[in-house]
Parts: structure tokens; C-alpha cells; sequence
């Protein structure tokens, strides 16, 4: 096979192998903060979560503007710096965060939605400055990857109480067909 040939399949092995290689969850833990992080991959899409403990949250964002109070609704929320990524997919993947679902013994809802935050830190009288600083922070709620390595990064929070353990689906498109990979026994950082 000539190598022009073997370079044509290269994308068609790797989604084949991202996809039908469906890889076994992982969880890691820092060993200076004991943050948790959670990753899958599937479809040839990376898919994690990692806790962001409620110091952290609170000092990013008292250094942008929040005051103590609207710091501890946000901080206290379970937050998570998400990520998505394209490694391999069969073409662009696109997503709309309302359709991923939170899973707990309530039920399956959403994770809480940057409008969500934006109507319940309006009671705050946040700045400008502090409110675009917030919202570029977010994981987007709507977004398209190209394939080879696109992706994207932002908080995310699923609003439930300390110590609650929780699935998360992430789901997507890819050319009209849907997809979707699942982290299990998430919990939130104490």
C-alpha cells in the first residue's frame, strides 16, 4: 500500500480505534490539592471533569470583582473545569450543553446553565469587568470542534450539595448522528 493510500486512512483507523477501543473510564487525584479528576473517551472524544475545590473558585473569583457573597453562592455550587475534546471524531462535533444530563437519585437535569448564573448573580450588582471575566470562565453552552485535537476547556457546575455522587453525559453531534460519553461516580470537592 502506497503511503499516500496508508495517510488517506490514517482518520478512518483512528476514529475506528478511538470508537470501537471504548476506553475505560479513569479517575486521578493531585497529590498537593486532592482534587479529583474524572476522563473517558469515546467516539474518538475525550471527555473530563476535574473538581475545582471551593478555595479555588473563591480566590479566582474575588480576584475578579466578586464581592464575598456572590464568591460563596458560585464557589459552593459543586464546580468542575470541564473539558471536550475532538481528538478523532468522523468530523465536526458540536454540542449544546442542555442536552447533557447531571444524573442523581432527583433525577436527570442539565448542568446549571450560564444563564442561571447570570439571572442569580444579578442580585449581587456585579461590574461589568467581573461578569465578562465570569462568563469567558464558563464552559461555552454551545460549541463545534473540528477533529484532531479541537477542544475547549471552562467551569461547569451541577449545582448539587457536598458529598452527592453523581453521573454526567456528555452528548453530541457528528455529521446528523448522536453520541455521547458518560462519566459514573462523580462527586463534589468538600
Amino acid at each position: 500500500m502506497s503511503r499516500a493510500a496508508v495517510k488517506s486512512l490514517l482518520p478512518i483507523l483512528l476514529f475506528a480505534l478511538a470508537g470501537a477501543a471504548h476506553a475505560a473510564q479513569g479517575e486521578s487525584v493531585h497529590p498537593d490539592t486532592g482534587a479529583r479528576t474524572w476522563t473517558t473517551a469515546a467516539h474518538g472524544v475525550t471527555f473530563s471533569l476535574t473538581q475545582i475545590l471551593p478555595d479555588q473558585a473563591r480566590a479566582f473569583y474575588l480576584n475578579r470583582g466578586f464581592g464575598v457573597k456572590a464568591t460563596e453562592v458560585y464557589a459552593t455550587a459543586c464546580v468542575f473545569m470541564t473539558i471536550l475534546r475532538n481528538d478523532a471524531a468522523p468530523g465536526v462535533l458540536h454540542y449544546e450543553l442542555d442536552d447533557w444530563g447531571v444524573m442523581h437519585e432527583a433525577g436527570e437535569r442539565p448542568p446549571l446553565s450560564f444563564d442561571y448564573w447570570n439571572e442569580r448573580l444579578a442580585a449581587f450588582d456585579l461590574s461589568d469587568p467581573a461578569l465578562l471575566a465570569f462568563r469567558w470562565a464558563q464552559f461555552p453552552p454551545s460549541q463545534s470542534y473540528q477533529p484532531g485535537g479541537d477542544w475547549n476547556q471552562g467551569m461547569l457546575t451541577s449545582g448539587l450539595a457536598s458529598g452527592e455522587r453523581f453521573d454526567i453525559v456528555a452528548r453530541w453531534r457528528v455529521g446528523g448522528r448522536d453520541y455521547e460519553a458518560t462519566l459514573e461516580g462523580v462527586t463534589r470537592a468538600s
